[in-house]
């Protein structure tokens, strides 16, 4: 597929609700309130923003005026049933005037939160934890991975509310009670022990967790396990998508930004990419690509961006989110041909990301 160049923001803010649609007794009917963060992700037309660079902070100045209206406030008094899905369209139909929306989310916890996509259909998702052993018996002799260790694994569950068959569409106690029983066989166990996790990559992992659900939850539409919290795999039922995170330091300045800008004169941030990969499994292994590969086939063109300045670096355009993206792919199309998607943020929730491969599971927007 062609390339598509997103652009990503989040502006947070604090409310209270009470959600009375919720079963009597049920703790959120009660008034209570949350540190919210919303997030757009849209494919802003070319030349749309006043200046190259000028992309994320412009999506991130949109959203925060729309959500400063939510700001301190008690949300029944705007929007009816305030629940997260609710919310979120209560801000897409606020930022309409922003081209090219892809994505609207709002997350009301660190493990929760509902995203709406392109077709404005509901997604909510749910984080969850397990602490385990596990080791990988078919890697090569010396692998790291073939001796026994452990993780802090998370998962987060994704379910599509329109694919729903309840007359309420499902929320996040029940995607918590459906993790219940996985949660008791996979906590403080060791992985190669469990049926079917003989071999326990991140990739079986995540598809053992799908083939236990997905017959009695018809909505979930993805599952997702961080291996590590740099590291980790989707899992749709099709596709592996596994993706492999770096942070660099770097500075920048924004050469086409106008007279007064700060952004002008030279400045910096603390980056993080996170590059993600679609391949076939390999049966033996059990994975698609061991990590420890994609970063070691990374290192030279991160060894050329962290503590560098990115605006003098040959062959980049300019200093900017999309330059950057543009500049890492073109490093990397020889060396690591499953590559693609690449994320990059430039600070918390604000960013952008290259996609040009089939469009499969992916995190709609960095979810820690």
């Amino acid at each position: 597929m062609n390339e598509q160049l997103f652009i990503l923001a989040a502006a947070p803010f604090e409310a209270a609700r009470h959600v009375d649609v919720l079963p009597e007794g049920h703790r959120s009917r009660r008034l209570h309130g949350h540190s919210f963060v919303a997030r757009l992700r849209a494919a802003l037309p070319e030349n749309w923003v006043d200046f190259p660079g000028d992309e994320a902070s412009f999506l991130e100045r949109q959203l925060a005026e729309c959500v400063g209206h939510l700001d301190y406030r008690l949300l029944n008094e705007i929007i009816n049933v305030p629940t997260d899905e609710n919310i979120a369209r209560w801000v897409r139909s606020r930022v309409r005037d922003v081209p090219g929306i892809d994505l609207v989310g709002v997350q009301s916890t660190s493990n929760e939160g509902a995203d709406l996509d392109e077709l404005n259909r509901a997604h909510i998702w749910r984080r969850f934890r397990f602490e385990a052993a596990h080791q990988l018996p078919n890697v090569p002799e010396g692998h790291q991975c073939g001796r026994m260790h452990g993780h802090g694994f998370e998962v987060i569950l994704h379910a599509n509310q329109s694919l729903g068959v309840r007359d309420m569409g499902i929320d996040f106690d029940q995607l918590e009670a459906k993790w219940a029983p996985l949660h008791a066989q996979l906590h403080l166990a060791c992985l190669n022990d469990i049926p079917g996790l003989e071999n326990p990559t991140s990739e079986h992992i995540a598809r053992w967790i799908w083939d236990k659900l997905k017959s009695d939850m018809p909505e979930l539409s993805w599952v997702t396990v961080y291996e590590t919290v740099t590291a980790g795999c989707h899992y749709d039922g099709q596709h592996y998508r596994i993706w492999k995170e770096r942070r660099f330091e770097a500075a920048t300045r924004l050469s086409h930004a106008p007279e007064g800008d700060p952004r002008r004169s030279l400045h910096g941030h603390s980056y993080i990419v996170r590059l993600h990969l679609t391949a076939p499994l390999d049966e033996l292994l059990g994975w698609t690509v061991d990590y420890g590969d994609v970063k070691s086939l990374f290192k030279p063109a991160y060894d050329q961006l962290d503590h560098f300045r990115l605006d003098e670096i040959a062959g980049m355009e300019s200093g900017n989110t999309p330059s950057v993206l543009r500049w890492i792919r073109s490093q990397m199309a020889e060396t690591l041909p499953q590559l693609d998607r690449i994320d990059l943020y430039e600070s918390p929730g604000c960013g952008g990301f290259l996609q040009w491969g089939e469009n499969g599971p992916a995190l709609p927007a960095d979810l820690r």
